[in-house]
């Protein structure tokens, strides 16, 4: 392994005081030079402010920012960091290679799609255009009508995704995830190889895909790759421990020439293994990368000292990680408390009445959050907080895109780009009184055949009769076709047409309403209808829909009440973490296999670190678990050894 001291850099005169805003670690991490390089960035340790300094530092002294590439999980995270790096330099950051792994695969793909089969020209199909493409197969194959009960279009996306994103068999992931499924295998495995085959046929990319074909291309195009590859001199990894097997390996074709890569993650905190992270990358990079120089960043800016003590000897249980004991020069800070309960109803009376004592003395309900494992576990914790009338949001799992009408509305606007995209036609169609599925696929059969683009609906023959909502479908296409519009004119034109569809399909229609004009908000922002549907396809927006927390918003009146996954990368001043029941948390199920045990051990230590004063650990006792036939009464394994040096343990009095 190299030594540090053969990277430190020469004297420069620079214009940002790096020495001055940074602390030791983060300083000699921001100013590596040449070679792989492994920040171990703990939690709440400033791994962000780490990556745009270096972003900055590296602009600063000439590096061409074209040929620095920073690869995050979402396009929030490169667009902050390049924007903060711009602050702290100027505008040259802005042109720095930022972006999702989707996104560049998909910047590659457009550039050499014929190299692996496809028209440059392809498009995108998020999980729900892959669902209606799955559910077209399924019905064609005859699938739907077996006498056994078949996986729905959803299900199979899972399955089809998972096997893709851990690089293993269909078959594995129905013995693994789906058992009961298993009587079913051969035709998921004959849908699966149909699902592939119907893709490439209609030059489709669904979104893992993406990943897919830029490995390919990559792995098996020596040209292609040594072209890429040289255009990156600095190649930069945020969240390098929710990587999978593909991105891993796309990181190490991506390297190959110069090999002066970057990773920024935290071993703790690779909690993804559901959706296809591989705990194993981070842990074996300095193997794929020889050479590499590991820095840990371990100064916390988050939480109290007594927390992270006890974080500290929590993760200590880790079979495999790497060593790193966080610290903060904040002061004083009470001791985490580990409370028993005694039953469900008194842990969620207990956390009712400490939220209620906590906003009592000035902290607003928005700087608090209950965390739980499971979505289920705080379902009497609700009943509790509407008994109190003490207002919370419930975060996790719903996507913006996932939801009906906006797919609606968006099927309008691929054909546009598209015109030849049977399952937004269909979906758009489908829509209109009297169409069936055999209507919809002849309609689309014949706007197809004239070879017209969208507005081959104006001139097809054979017009359906007596169906109320086409002339309005053609005057909408007439009208958009008639004139230029920008972006968020054609979507208030296709919002005007949708609206009686709105009214009719949903009793909520006021509600969905305000999603469709936020989404009419986020159309302002695009210049070109493509862009503005890759982007919705790659990375589509969280928002609000119905009683759930909007991304980037932040309610400073109602409490948080959150799954640990939907948690990550939050913080709050007092986090609650109930259900630390043995047999919970961890589950029944991961007991007996030790790659799980160490996930959920992870889990746990996220949850923790997440609070910045006050530290709450709750289990209810006397819980009979159906499943296994077992009481359970024992605090979490993950708990109930650690010293009372560093947790203090508290009964609550039975109401």
């Amino acid at each position: 392994m190299k030594t540090e001291s053969s990277q430190a850099n020469h004297q420069r005169s620079h214009c940002i005081p790096y020495q001055d805003v940074l602390n030791p670690s983060q300083l000699r991490a921001v100013m590596f030079n040449d070679g792989p390089l492994l920040v171990i960035a703990g939690a709440g340790s400033g791994k962000t402010r780490t990556l745009t300094y270096r972003v900055a530092r590296l602009v600063e002294e000439g590096v061409s920012p074209h040929s620095i590439l920073l690869l995050t999980f979402t396009r929030k995270a490169s667009t902050e960091m390049l924007s903060r790096a711009s602050r702290l330099l100027d505008r040259r950051c802005e042109k720095v290679s930022g972006g999702t792994f989707h996104s560049f695969a998909n910047g590659a793909l457009r550039r050499y799609a014929p190299a692996v089969g496809f028209k440059a020209g392809f498009s995108i199909l998020d999980r729900s255009d892959a669902e209606s493409l799955i559910g077209m197969i399924k019905k064609e194959l005859g699938l739907t009508s077996q006498k056994r009960g078949f996986p729905k279009n959803r299900t199979l996306a899972n399955v089809f995704s998972k096997a893709v994103n851990k690089v293993i068999s269909v078959e594995d992931v129905v013995f693994d995830d789906y058992p009961h499924f298993s009587e079913n295998l051969d035709a998921v495995t004959s849908l699966f190889n149909a699902y592939q085959e119907r893709k490439a046929r209609h030059n489709f990319f669904d979104y893992d895909d993406l990943l897919v074909y830029l490995h390919r291309l990559l792995k098996n195009h020596e040209d292609i790759r040594e072209s890429v590859s040289s255009s990156y001199r600095y190649i930069m990894v945020d969240e390098y421990q929710d990587t999978n097997l593909l991105q891993a390996e796309i990181m190490y074709l991506l390297a190959n020439k110069n090999n002066n890569v970057m990773a920024v993650g935290d071993d703790s905190q690779s909690i993804y293994a559901f959706r296809g992270a591989n705990f194993k990358n981070i842990m074996d990079f300095p193997k794929i990368f020889p050479g590499t120089i590991i820095i840990g960043l371990e100064q916390n800016y988050r939480s109290v000292q007594p927390i992270l003590t006890l974080t500290n000897a929590m993760i200590e249980q880790a079979a495999e990680k790497y060593d790193k004991k966080l610290f903060t020069q904040k002061k004083g800070g009470l001791m985490p408390r580990l409370v028993d309960a005694g039953n469900e109803n008194n842990q969620s009376r207990f956390v009712t009445d400490k939220i209620k004592e906590i906003t009592r003395e000035g902290i607003s309900p928005g700087q608090i959050a209950v965390l739980f494992r499971a979505g289920f576990h705080s379902f009497d914790l609700e009943i509790e907080l509407n008994r109190e009338q003490i207002p919370f949001v419930k975060v996790g799992g719903f996507k913006f895109m996932e939801s009906a009408h906006i797919k609606d509305l968006l099927a309008h606007l691929r054909v546009i780009i598209n015109p030849y995209d049977r399952i937004s036609w269909y979906r758009l169609l489908l829509l209109l009184n009297k169409v069936g599925p055999k209507t919809a696929h002849d309609m689309y059969e014949a706007i197809a055949n004239e070879r017209a683009g969208y507005t081959g609906i104006l001139t097809v023959k054979n017009k359906p009769k007596r169906l109320d909502g086409f002339k309005p479908l053609e005057e909408l296409f007439a009208n958009i076709d008639s004139r230029p519009l920008t972006v968020a004119e054609m979507g208030e034109a296709v919002l005007r047409y949708y609206h009686p569809i709105l009214k009719r399909k949903y009793d909520d229609h006021p509600k969905r309403l305000k999603d469709l004009e936020q989404l009419l908000t986020i159309m302002e922002r695009y210049r070109d209808l493509e862009g503005f549907l890759i982007d919705m396809a790659l990375e589509p927006p969280n928002t609000s829909v119905g009683d759930r927390l909007s991304a980037g918003q932040h309610d400073d009146e109602r409490l948080v009440l959150s799954t640990i996954h939907s948690a990550k990368g939050l913080e709050w001043h007092t986090v609650f973490i109930i259900w630390a029941l043995d047999g919970r948390f961890p589950s029944v199920h991961s007991l007996n296999n030790q790659e799980e045990l160490e996930e959920e051990l992870r889990l746990m230590y996220v949850a923790a670190t997440r609070a910045k004063e006050n530290l709450f650990i709750t289990y209810p006792g006397q819980i009979y678990d159906r499943a296994s036939g077992l009481f359970l009464g024992r605090p979490s394994r993950f708990v109930d050894l650690l010293p009372d040096s560093v947790l203090e343990r508290y009964t609550v009095d039975l109401w």
